[in-house]
């Protein structure tokens, strides 16, 4: 590992004055791709340099020279790991986009019943997503403690998995549930301003949460009845997209539902996938040999 030069009170307000340069962000951009997917195209510049100037003051790293020399060094791949992790956008919040929802209790749940049911939330970050679906199933099966229901919860960031794991949100945070669904399923675990609030442990025992880099392998074979991808293709370039819903395919089972962003879209990328409605696809084998790629918008909303 590379010396670390200690940043004196002198040098603080030269620390936040440090310049990246355009050749300096193309590494950090090709590393970051290369390990995460993540695009950070030409514009990211000012918020790439914000968040790795904390990693450079948790360090001790007086240049962003000094700071690639370091990942460099570091056999371990561990500040890769907090490099994508600073750099990773977890905006989330309980019940987003909450026609997904609609559509998983009134359609999907509806004709699964009680039969054995697994989800896959990919990029759950701090967990409101994996959470708010554990509700939704519990809201459409009150008896879901005789049900075979798991699902699971995974993310890059390591930090937002083990928030998620807790399951612990300030009182603003829950303001997208209903009240009742709040004081149906959370408790409160803190009064003190502001005050926190826990997901009840029957809420928590249906969905297993861990650590996964989508552009690794995958330790999971499936097969999934739902595939929760949402609002993560859009950091991804066109060819990322399509290796990434290729790769999905298998892990669903026939008829099985991947769920992207409305922000997203399948359109004019090369895929097999049945347009159900915005932001929602089915696996329909034999579906693709009756169309030609790329399917226009215009086609996906006469289907």
């Amino acid at each position: 590992m590379t010396d670390v030069r200690d940043i004196n009170q002198d040098a603080a307000a030269d620390f936040f004055s440090l310049k990246l340069s355009e050749k300096q962000f193309r590494h950090i951009s090709n590393t970051v791709y290369k390990v995460s997917g993540i695009d950070l195209h030409q514009g990211k510049e000012e918020l790439v340099k914000a968040r790795l100037l904390k990693r450079l003051r948790h360090l001790r790293l007086g240049s962003f020279d000094r700071y690639l020399k370091y990942i460099e060094q570091d056999q371990s791949g561990l500040e890769v790991q907090s490099m994508v992790d600073v750099l990773t956008t977890n905006k989330t919040h309980f019940f987003r986009e909450s026609e997904h929802l609609d559509f998983l209790k009134n359609e999907i749940v509806a004709k699964l019943g009680r039969e054995k049911i697994r989800i896959w939330s990919a990029g759950c970050s701090s967990g409101e997503e994996p959470y708010s679906i554990a509700i939704t199933l519990m809201e459409a099966l009150p008896d879901i403690e005789k049900a075979d229901v798991k699902i699971l919860a995974t993310d890059i960031s390591e930090r937002m998995i083990a928030k998620a794991r807790e399951g612990i949100y300030e009182q603003e945070t829950l303001k997208p549930l209903p009240s009742q669904l709040c004081h149906k399923y959370f408790r409160c675990s803190s009064q003190s301003q502001p005050r926190r609030y826990q997901a009840q442990a029957r809420v928590q025992a249906l969905v297993s949460f861990a650590m996964l880099n989508l552009m690794e392998e995958w330790p999971m074979s499936g097969p999934f009845d739902v595939i929760f991808c949402r609002n993560v293709m859009i950091y991804f370039d066109k060819p990322t997209q399509e290796r990434l819903v290729r790769r999905f395919w298998p892990l669903l089972k026939e008829g099985g539902h991947l769920m992207v962003g409305h922000s997203e879209s399948l359109t004019f990328l090369s895929h097999e996938y049945r347009y159900v409605r915005p932001a929602v696809y089915q696996k329909i084998k034999g579906y693709a040999k009756n169309i030609k790629r790329p399917i226009s918008t215009v086609q996906e909303a006469a289907s």
